[in-house]
């Protein structure tokens, strides 16, 4: 009832003042009781205009409050723009206000997040022939499998590779023959020709070693042999016993397990602490106690719109018993070497409304000041700020939703309080009276 009535009351003063604004006798000067500084035509000098509800907002000229519609309330010369209020400091300690002396800090900033390992794409290779055939005989038969730089993986028989082998040989024969010839055309045409057969066999990656076998054994060879490129383990395969494979068709994909890479997400917010090339801690849950080290190789630049993070790759050296194993999740600590030297104040002493931070000074003696600050970085549980408050000054750490409201609140009616005695009528003459004593209308409400 009593919260009924005074909504009651405050709306039906805000009405008279409202209806007094708008009806005031002309020539009226809208200015406080007390004397100033005053202007040649003795009213006091304005200098801007606020929100009576929101006195954060100014402006420069006369209008409507945004957020509540009200006429905006003139601030005149020699009149205090503070917001600081005053508070019975038994309450203050009732409420339990903490404070903490603002100080310059170096904020330095570790990302925990959660990665996934995965292989290193650079050191995968996939593994095909260049001629059409049949598989002859598989050397690497299985997915997992450990492979040697230079091992057989399968022998294939292709006749287009033993023509192509006949044609060799047979130039080779040619040139020798017209190798005594005095007719130099002829000998020039026999060298091209067998030049030219070569070169098919090279195109279709045969080594060397094995054309130099084929010229010192004078016959061809019916089946190609596959070798391994790299050391690593196959990760796919593709092809059988007696298949029939055609060019470009892939048949094993073998990994290098030497490096391997852990995909890191790290959110938006931490992006300005991470960096190419800085080190980063990694451990495996079955190996409890153990940590490897990694370096940050690749940010990469697009955002998850689900998760709203942001991939980061990590590349680590494998042990020898290969114990990090692809899509094994891994524990990730990033270490920032970034470090902000800045003003700094404790993150839960920042009041975020969305719009606005805000924070409380403490003056001392129940005195406090809600001041907007613009923030940067955080790190260690502290929040940069880039302006608003300066070092040494007391921020208020706990409570400070509690004397927020509390200013805004008493902004709020100090604001109606010091427009109804700008220099308004005289009660009997701006508004009837009731005779009798008769109780205010708003007594006579329904439910009141």
């Amino acid at each position: 009832m009593k919260k009924i009535i005074f909504t009651a009351v405050i709306c039906v003063a805000l009405g008279v003042l409202g209806g007094w604004l708008v009806f005031r006798p002309a020539g009226v000067p809208i200015a406080p009781a007390d004397s100033g500084a005053l202007t040649a035509s003795g009213v006091k000098k304005i200098l801007y205009y606020k929100d009576p509800m929101h006195p954060w907002y100014t402006s420069d000229k006369p209008g409507k409050a945004p957020d509540c519609g009200m006429d905006l309330v003139p601030v005149y010369e020699g009149e205090t723009a503070s917001s600081e209020i005053s508070i019975d400091p038994t309450v203050v300690q009732n409420m339990g206000v903490k404070t903490e002396v603002v100080a310059v800090r170096n904020l330095h900033r570790t990302i925990r997040t959660v990665g996934k390992i995965q292989y290193d794409e650079t050191r995968i290779h996939s593994i095909n022939t260049k001629v059409a055939g049949w598989v002859e005989k598989l050397h690497v038969d299985y997915t997992g499998q450990s492979v040697r730089k230079g091992e057989p993986l399968l022998s294939l028989y292709s006749p287009d590779l033993v023509s192509t082998q006949e044609e060799y040989l047979q130039a080779l024969r040619y040139e020798k023959q017209l190798s005594a010839s005095t007719i130099r055309e002829a000998k020039a045409g026999a060298e091209d020709l067998a030049a030219s057969a070569k070169r098919r066999l090279l195109f279709w990656d045969i080594p060397e070693s094995e054309i130099a076998s084929l010229q010192r054994r004078g016959t061809p060879e019916k089946l190609m042999t596959v070798y391994a490129p790299v050391d690593g383990y196959v990760i796919e395969k593709s092809v059988y016993d007696g298949q029939n494979v055609m060019p470009g068709m892939e048949l094993y994909k073998i990994a290098d397990l030497s490096d391997v890479w852990a995909i890191a997400d790290v959110y938006q917010y931490e992006l300005p602490w991470v960096r190419v090339g800085q080190k980063a801690s990694i451990s495996l849950s079955y190996l409890p106690g153990k940590t490897f080290d990694g370096t940050v190789s690749f940010i990469y630049p697009m955002l998850s719109a689900d998760t709203r993070t942001v991939k980061v790759r990590i590349t680590v050296r494998n042990t020898p018993g290969l114990e990090f194993k692809p899509e094994m999740f891994a524990t990730v600590e990033i270490t920032s070497p970034v470090e902000v030297h800045a003003v700094a104040v404790p993150e839960q002493a920042v009041i975020r409304s969305g719009e606005r931070n805000i924070v409380v000074i403490a003056k001392g003696k129940g005195h406090f000041d809600p001041r907007d600050v613009a923030l940067g970085v955080s790190a260690d549980g502290y929040v940069q700020v880039l302006n608003g408050v300066k070092a040494g000054e007391s921020i208020v750490v706990s409570s400070q939703f509690l004397i927020d409201s509390e200013s805004n609140l008493q902004a709020a009616i100090g604001q109606m309080s010091g427009q109804a005695g700008m220099n308004m009528p005289a009660a009997d003459t701006s508004m009837p009276q009731r005779s009798g004593g008769a109780k205010p209308h708003h007594e006579g409400m329904p439910g009141m």
